[in-house]
């Protein structure tokens, strides 16, 4: 294992703590009695958890947090993504599990599952009507194994549990349709009770021990999610900071919304899969972003798209301009990611950008190729994967193109990444 535990010397300890002892002797003096002048710039913070952070990792956040602390005007922008970078596995998938072991989706109108989203095949339209009962209100998927099964399958997989294809016919740089899919599962609830259903979730799967299954349908699912507390510490530091901290997640947004307040990022703060409302309860359709604003369901927060979302939502840019990348002083000073979803709103990032090794093969080679020094990578804190035996595909199939082909992974100048040696795990 290729991971550093900083330790603090204990000369240094020895020394603070006679500094301590000295000053607790000395009493204070009128003027060190006054409360502090508001106009005296406060210490930037560090980091306080140091262990594990890989070789200079820690150093590096300290020294970019401490060149924009408390930065005069607009503030510097973070953003984070969620799922399995500032937490151990996926809140959209612990809120699936939960919804079909508590029997909380609600079958589509007349039967049509084509109606859940348009990327649905006709076969898994077909497969899902077979399978779920449609007279009832909320499908009974915490006994009926076939329904829960089907649906499990077409959201984990994306086939159905004949193997054929779920979805196709979308643009694999600004959507994923099984993501999509969990959010339009959601259609006829309130935000109000999704995030009820999402704070329940999060209950069980924090309480949950490290490691832990749950069965759903007649499969054995993870159980359990860990905040990790490297990145609360560091969140925390930003904020401290006057940094504007951000999270992005392809999770729907009243999901992230819940969890997002365990490391004290506001709903406000939070973005996720937007479902657009009729009279207060989420329809099948998503909100859009850049050229398609309206209810077009074919942009979600997910590669392209979470650029999109960032740059309309965080510095207000509308129309085609929201698509593309923005002058350095309207993008993200801090990025933090773990896979291929997050790989365009990090290349944005001007300062670092912190990439959790789960050999993700786009992502590692513009992550280890880091052509402009800017890139930081960082084993997993929980259950690191071990070293990627071969290289990294970048100069043949690391990219998976908008029409779904594999090319090779490109600089912003067109030549080709080399293939990458995994280094850091």
């Amino acid at each position: 294992m290729n991971q550093r535990v900083r330790l603090r010397s204990s000369a240094v300890t020895t020394a603070l703590a006679l500094a301590l002892a000295a000053t607790s002797l000395v009493p204070a003096t009128a003027a060190e009695a006054e409360p502090r002048d508001p106009r005296t710039p406060r210490p930037c913070p560090t980091l306080r958890v140091s262990e594990g952070w890989h070789g200079d990792n820690e150093a590096r956040i300290d020294a970019l947090v401490a060149a924009h602390c408390h930065d005069r005007g607009r503030k510097p922008v973070a953003v984070f993504d969620w799922d399995n970078t500032v937490v151990k596995n996926d809140v959209g998938d612990a809120t699936f599990h939960w919804l079909l072991r508590n029997d909380r989706v609600r079958p589509p109108r007349h039967g049509d599952w084509s109606a859940t989203s348009r990327h649905l095949t006709p076969a898994a339209a077909t497969a899902l009507g077979a399978a779920c009962p449609t007279a009832v209100r909320v499908l009974p998927t915490a006994t009926d194994t076939r329904c829960a099964d089907e649906l499990l399958s077409v959201y984990a997989s994306g086939t159905t549990t004949a193997g054929k294809a779920a979805f196709a016919g979308h643009d694999r740089r600004r959507m994923e349709p099984a993501y999509a899919w969990l959010a339009q599962l959601l259609h006829g609830w309130t935000p109000r009770q999704v995030e009820a259903f999402a704070a329940a979730a999060r209950a069980e799967n924090l309480a949950a021990p490290q490691g832990a299954t749950q069965r759903v349908g007649t499969s054995q699912v993870t159980g359990w999610v860990r905040y990790y507390p490297q990145q609360r510490d560091l969140i925390r530091t930003l904020k401290v900071a006057g940094f504007d901290v951000w999270i992005v997640s392809a999770s729907p947004e009243p999901v992230v919304d819940v969890w997002a307040k365990g490391v004290g990022i506001d709903p406000s703060h939070a973005l996720g899969i937007r479902n657009t409302t009729d009279r207060g309860r989420l329809t099948s359709h998503l909100k859009g972003c850049g050229t398609v604003r309206d209810a077009e369901d074919t942009m979600i927060t997910y590669i392209d798209g979470k650029r999109c979302w960032i740059n309309q939502e965080i510095f207000g840019i509308r129309g085609p301009a929201a698509e593309r990348v923005q002058p350095a002083s309207r993008r993200p000073v801090f990025a933090a990611g773990d896979s291929d979803t997050d790989v365009s709103f990090l290349r944005d990032a001007t300062g670092l950008r912190l990439v959790l090794n789960r050999n993700k093969n786009e992502l590692m080679c513009r992550a280890y190729e880091n052509g402009d020094g800017r890139w930081i990578v960082n084993p997993m804190f929980i259950d690191p994967k071990p070293r990627k035996a071969a290289p990294y595909p970048c100069a043949s199939t690391g990219y998976t193109a908008a029409d779904g082909s594999a090319q090779p992974v490109r600089r912003a100048d067109g030549s080709v990444i080399p293939d990458q040696q995994d280094r850091v795990f």
